[in-house]
């Protein structure tokens, strides 16, 4: 590891790819805020529009709100995408290890990239977790004070810092102090006993709002440590699609490009590397149409995603579902994926945005890349 960090050509590629990543982040994050508050807000009846997304934004927020969480996607881009080209070239050298040609076929690169996108998934899921919430702020108002002086009556300080972001809900208490009302108890005054614990008091069905727990350390408290992986299934069925697709018909147009320069070549190449090197833009518009491909073929399992990563899922009520023996709702499908029956008609809303914003992001990554390198190595 020493020598690779003292080796100048490696250090100028990992910042040349550390720079391209941040570049098309930066560039493309108002789309991802604009397509996550879309598929977050949607209903069966109900789909909301660029314009309405905007215009609460620039209310609520101002137009700095669309970059709400970037510096957190920017951290877990730059650690997932580079993991993810990465496995992919370490893949692809065992594919081309004896090859005259040196050549990867279309099928080894769609598997390639499939497991490529596997690991990019449970790497970059803890800061997109992060980000959403963060996201969610910029059109979603703050909790108002009156909720906050409920709470003080009902609970202690020191259960309020246990719990942080609930919501009381009396009616939950209620319906619990009438159901054990009926057991012999030696405490006479049930509800103020009750209030101790924290989980009779908000109930199953109303827990706190998304725009309460954005913190990490919030997120930790009340959901626990394995909420920084929900939605892991979709993720996965995201990020392995969106792999393999991506580079699968890279790889494709990658061939076709060397095929068309080869003609009218005398005498014909008999290997890919006697035809020469491509033109930087030309493979950057080429990975710019297969980042669009990929994330129109990703869409639905993104949504679906996005919006189970919205929902604030407190600690005790996964412990209700695990005592329960909870079951996934759904076909084998969904239940896979990670899909909610639910979902299933908002599964392509924003998905131009999504189209947009994986082509645009694709292309700079690769343009600035090829750029980047080229400007480090000439000064070496």
């Amino acid at each position: 590891m020493d020598e690779l960090l003292r080796n100048p050509v490696f250090v100028s590629h990992a910042l040349a790819a550390a720079a391209s990543v941040s570049l098309g982040t930066t560039l493309t994050y108002p789309f991802d805020t604009i397509k996550t508050l879309i598929q977050v807000g949607a209903t069966s009846s109900k789909q909301l529009t660029t314009t309405q997304v905007l215009c609460r934004v620039q209310s609520l927020s101002s137009y700095s709100g669309l970059y709400r969480g970037f510096s957190w996607l920017t951290l877990g881009r730059v650690t997932s995408i580079g993991a993810r080209f990465g496995i992919y070239e370490i893949l692809t050298s065992y594919y081309k290890d004896g090859r005259i040609d040196n050549n990867v076929y279309v099928t080894e690169a769609l598997l390639a990239g499939m497991a490529a996108g596997i690991v990019e998934s449970f790497l970059n899921s803890p800061f997109e977790m992060i980000k959403l919430r963060k996201q969610v702020t910029a059109a979603i108002p703050i909790s108002s004070s009156s909720s906050n002086s409920a709470t003080k009556h009902m609970v202690t300080p020191l259960i309020s810092r246990l719990l942080p972001g609930f919501v009381p809900d009396k009616v939950a208490l209620d319906r619990t102090v009438s159901l054990l009302s009926v057991l012999s108890s030696k405490n006479h005054n049930m509800a103020n006993a009750l209030r101790n614990y924290p989980w009779t008091i908000t109930g199953s069905g109303k827990p706190p709002s998304a725009t309460d727990i954005k913190r990490p350390i919030d997120i930790i408290k009340l959901e626990g440590l394995r909420a920084m992986w929900r939605g892991l299934r979709g993720g996965i069925a995201r990020d392995s699609l969106f792999g393999g697709i991506f580079f699968g018909s890279w790889q494709f147009l990658h061939m076709a490009m060397l095929d068309w320069k080869a003609v009218g070549m005398d005498p014909p190449p008999e290997a890919n590397d006697e035809i020469g090197p491509l033109s930087p833009f030309a493979v950057s518009l080429a990975a710019g149409f297969s980042g669009s491909l990929a994330g129109a073929a990703s869409h639905g399992f993104d949504t679906s995603r996005t919006r189970s990563q919205c929902i604030v899922l407190p600690r005790y009520l996964a412990m209700e579902r695990t005592f329960l023996k909870w079951k996934r709702p759904g076909n084998w499908f969904e239940r896979l994926t990670g899909i909610h029956p639910a979902d299933r008609k908002v599964l392509l809303r924003g998905v131009s945005l999504r189209i947009a914003r994986c082509g645009l992001a694709s292309f700079i990554l690769v343009g600035s890349y090829f750029l980047s390198v080229e400007h480090l190595l000439s000064k070496l």
